[in-house]
């Protein structure tokens, strides 16, 4: 059977080169010694550590991973074609799907890899599931209890005049945060699509930190929370007026849903280097430091047995982190387990 391996000239191992050095993928080219003969420059970036030249390197000296190894020796001593994956741990986590194919120049058989790179894929495929596996949870553990009083009602419950109208009451609280939680995924796609934009004007941020607690002062009472205006009276920022809304809505809900008995929740506001800063602090547990850098993850939860308690769909941080963005600012948490949290939102000012 004739060999499928392309031969090359001596002469054309400068268009290989060339070849190789346009290619945007990672691209080893090792020979029957199981050196590197030939490498492009996203591989030597890839590959090479601390300034190490890999071509001329011994395969083993430069990716330590016995699989890649098998399958460049099948491509240069039985010209055979194989694909495997890699996985550099060194300087963060890196993945690779690779082809390795024989190559044949001068007379002389090489075998070349394809390194295709996956991280980024992987990583969002490991977001998409945790996505999936919350929304899910979120949206059974509501429709279990609406379903649960449902069939109770219908097995004679109607009738139970001491009882009928708590058991309308639970499925009607559960079909709202059902709504909700759908609600806030739709306006979350909207926003991450591009498809919301901002009407940036000045506004006075006291006049909107007092009419959001106000709505949320029944809540607050409640849990016996106090709430702080500490912003001045006019006081300007550039803002959205109905997006500024939404984002001190959600951090001052979720800062009396988090906070302690006969806590506090204080908002106030600070300019320096153009920027205007609204922080909005509570008196908490506060948030484990392996939490801080997911806490504006969609759904992710921190201690998902507290929220259980306290309501909520998991998506408002997302929300104020994307809103904030597209402001042209960003959004920050500081927290003390036992002193409490502080979130920051830092807006341009013009």
């Amino acid at each position: 059977m004739p060999s499928a391996v392309k031969q090359l000239s001596v002469s054309a191992e400068p268009v290989l080169q060339s070849i190789l050095d346009a290619a945007r993928e990672c691209v080893l080219v090792v020979g029957a010694d199981m050196r590197i003969a030939y490498c492009n420059v996203p591989a030597a970036v890839a590959f090479g550590r601390e300034g190490l030249d890999i071509e001329g390197r011994r395969l083993s000296e430069v990716i330590r991973d016995l699989d890649l190894h098998e399958a460049f020796r099948r491509a240069v001593s039985k010209e055979t074609s194989s694909d495997t994956r890699l996985e550099l741990t060194r300087e963060g986590r890196r993945k690779f799907d690779v082809h390795v194919a024989p190559l044949a120049i001068g007379g002389g058989l090489l075998g070349i890899g394809f390194f295709y790179e996956t991280t980024q894929i992987d990583r969002l495929e490991v977001v998409r599931q945790e996505f999936l596996s919350n929304i899910s949870h979120e949206l059974r553990t509501p429709l279990t209890s609406i379903l649960a009083f449902v069939e109770t009602l219908e097995d004679g419950g109607i009738d139970d005049i001491e009882n009928n109208r708590r058991f309308l009451s639970v499925i009607r609280r559960n079909a709202e945060r059902m709504r909700e939680l759908i609600a806030d995924i739709l306006e979350l796609s909207l926003i991450e699509s591009g498809n919301v934009s901002v009407d940036i004007r000045k506004v006075d941020l006291h006049v909107h930190v007092h009419e959001v607690m106000t709505a949320l002062e029944a809540k607050a009472h409640e849990r016996n929370v106090s709430l702080k205006n500490n912003v001045p009276a006019s006081s300007p920022i550039h803002a959205d007026s109905t997006r500024l809304e939404q984002m001190l809505t959600n951090l001052i809900d979720n800062a009396i849903k988090f906070n302690r008995e006969g806590g506090s929740v204080t908002v106030s506001v600070n300019s320096a280097s153009g920027r205007d800063v609204i922080s909005v602090s509570d008196t908490g547990e506060g948030i484990l430091p392996e939490h801080i850098d997911r806490i504006f993850e969609r759904l992710y939860r921190t201690d998902r047995a507290r929220v259980r308690g306290v309501g909520g769909t998991g998506l408002g941080l997302a929300i104020v982190k994307h809103l904030a963005r597209l402001h042209g600012g960003e959004v920050t948490v500081e927290s003390a387990l036992g002193s409490g949290t502080t979130f920051r939102i830092e807006l341009p000012s013009k």
